[in-house]
């Protein structure tokens, strides 16, 4: 796999932009519309440093945590009662192996070119984690993008504000080099705003339906060729919009926002909606 400790160009981008972000909101705008010192500013202070803080160690957690390796002993077991479903090849219909790891895929595990290993469920290599998000880290890594766009929404509010407050004479002196850091700031925020806004709605839209960005692509194909043969395709791993929360956030709702991932099992099997219908003809059969 690729080493996540050696220098990374986009990591340290996004490092160096969480770092002016968070000391030009602190110390330009809460202190130029608040002061540092009042109870407002102090407030504002603390609330931001959280959110700071949580986006850190979030963005922190999401590049050094590996996303979910196969194990080298996996093998489907096609016989297994429990787990009658299984992913199997577009062409050929055979139980998927990927030649290039020598070992067979468990369900929703895809091979990354740029990790050169399979990783379970995967959903997209990320340059800016320098890592691919999957199974272990796809939670923490929502979470992160939570944070991140709180924290830009909050700062570009505190900037606007700022704005609106006559500046000291003392200001005016050195007004270059404030202006300077707004215009930076602003074209920081307002693309950071739009661009994680986006990847957050992208993302709410896929944990609502239990899929992957590499299933939601797949389904696209998978929902033409079975319209084209008259059939309705159905992604197999929709249990329902709460069902699909707590699968990939937890159980507990006020964990929802915390970059915990106890809930989660080993990746190499995952409850499908056929699950149910299973278990209901099972049980009226007896």
């Amino acid at each position: 796999m690729k080493d996540r400790s050696s220098f990374s160009v986009p990591v340290t981008v996004v490092v160096l932009a969480i770092l002016y972000i968070y000391l030009s909101t602190v110390f330009i705008f809460i202190e130029r519309w608040f002061g540092l010192m009042s109870s407002p500013g102090v407030f504002n202070a603390v609330v931001f440093t959280f959110i700071a803080l949580m986006c850190v160690f979030t963005y922190s957690v999401s590049v050094f945590t590996d996303p979910g390796r196969v194990p080298a002993t996996y093998a489907p077991d096609i016989e297994d009662s429990e787990n009658p479903i299984h992913e199997i090849k577009r062409k050929g219909g055979d139980l998927r192996y990927c030649q290039k790891c020598s070992h067979f895929k468990p369900p929703r595990a895809h091979h990354c070119r740029v990790c050169k290993r399979c990783v379970l469920r995967m959903d997209h290599h990320c340059i800016w984690i320098n890592n691919c998000v999957g199974h272990a880290n796809y939670k923490v890594f929502f979470i992160f993008v939570v944070y991140a766009v709180i924290a830009c929404i909050y700062s570009l509010v505190l900037l606007v504000g700022s704005l609106t407050i006559d500046p000291p004479k003392d200001e005016l002196q050195s007004g270059d080099s404030f202006r300077t850091a707004y215009i930076i700031s602003g074209l920081l925020l307002v693309p950071l705003c739009v661009a994680l806004g986006v990847l957050l709605g992208w993302h709410i839209y896929l944990i609502l339906h239990n899929k992957t960005t590499i299933e939601y692509h797949e389904g696209v194909r998978a929902m033409w060729l079975a319209e084209k043969g008259g059939n309705v395709y159905t992604h197999p791993y929709d249990l329902g919009a709460y069902e699909n929360l707590t699968t990939v956030l937890g159980p507990n709702i006020l964990s929802w926002v915390c970059p915990t991932s106890k809930h989660i099992d080993s990746g190499l099997r995952f409850q499908t909606a056929y699950d149910n219908l299973i278990g209901a003809s099972t049980s009226k059969g007896s």
